[in-house]
């Protein structure tokens, strides 16, 4: 049985959608309470769009953790990375599943539903939701050191971008 019942915010793209309902489920099976933030097919959508709904709900307070799911898990982190205080991360392992939120703070998971199966997917589910930050000194260090990059550069950084504009 679960000491503390989370709300956990859950969204993805077209590639992701069948794996959605799959953690949804899980969710609900742990014993937290899932908010389906879309998409609700499997036309073609864009993950940016899913990733800011996240970041919305967090920031928001909403919900205390998310999953995000597209094909790679890999373009939906890059976005949700992009919002203040968002610290989501692709795993595919259970190590990094509970390593990011004891060690790193991680809020969003994001899975590769073209990358691993469903069963993966709820074992990184289960592994990440019961994972708790350490607290421990040198993690709350470098998590600080992260969230005053964020304040230094923001959104107004800018890298080369893939596209000329």
């Amino acid at each position: 049985m679960i000491k503390h019942r989370m709300k956990i915010a859950v969204a993805s793209d077209h590639a992701g959608f069948p794996l959605k309902a799959r953690m949804i489920e899980e969710i609900k099976k742990m014993g937290h309470e899932p908010l389906d933030l879309g998409t609700n097919s499997t036309d073609p959508v864009d993950y940016p769009d899913y990733a800011r709904a996240v970041a919305e709900a967090l920031r928001t307070g909403r919900v205390e953790r998310a999953v995000l799911i597209c094909g790679s898990g890999a373009g939906a982190c890059v976005a949700a990375n992009k919002f203040r205080g968002i610290r989501a991360a692709t795993c595919h392992d259970t190590f990094s599943a509970h390593q990011g939120v004891e060690d790193d703070g991680m809020n969003v998971l994001c899975l590769g539903a073209r990358v691993i199966g469903p069963e993966l997917a709820s074992e990184l589910l289960r592994t990440y939701l019961n994972a708790k930050c350490s607290n421990l000194d040198r993690h709350r260090r470098r998590v600080e050191k992260v969230e005053r990059f964020e304040e230094e550069f923001g959104a107004e950084a800018r890298v080369e971008r893939l596209t000329p504009r």
